[in-house]
């Protein structure tokens, strides 16, 4: 199976993704992307991952439009802006979702309050990437 997930900044939401997927199952082809990738992983999606027991500190943000042209089998939407601008794909993809998650490097507040943000929106990932997962 071959997976493409997106998001604007491809640094945080989409990353977490993408090393849940992996972790799953090592079978799947797994990438992720962004339609206007950061410069680098958020160093906080990294360190709540490795909490995880999930390694995603050697992953690079990647800019879509160089997977415009494969073939998926999802391409999977986690955040509304990527969902609303999200190009056309004149590769064959069999399955396009949307699995819109909040932005936990957006979140204003104390390094603890925020660093619970993040675990809290890499839980909803990890579980609602298990549901879809198993339905496969």
């Amino acid at each position: 199976m071959k997976i493409l997930i997106l998001c604007t900044g491809n640094s945080c939401r989409s990353q977490m993704a993408h090393g849940f997927l992996e972790s799953f199952d090592k079978r799947m082809e797994v990438f992720s992307a962004g339609t206007e990738p950061a410069a680098r992983v958020n160093p906080m999606a990294v360190d709540v991952m490795k909490k995880a027991g999930i390694d995603i500190s050697g992953h690079k943000p990647a800019l879509v439009d160089q997977y415009l042209n494969e073939t998926w089998d999802y391409v999977i939407t986690v955040c509304d802006k990527a969902n609303e601008t999200c190009p056309v794909f004149p590769g064959k993809v069999r399955n396009r979702l949307h699995m819109g998650f909040e932005d936990p490097s957006e979140f204003k507040a104390s390094y603890v309050e925020v660093l619970n943000e993040f675990y809290r929106i890499r839980n909803e990932i990890r579980d609602e990437f298990y549901k879809l997962y198993e339905k496969n």
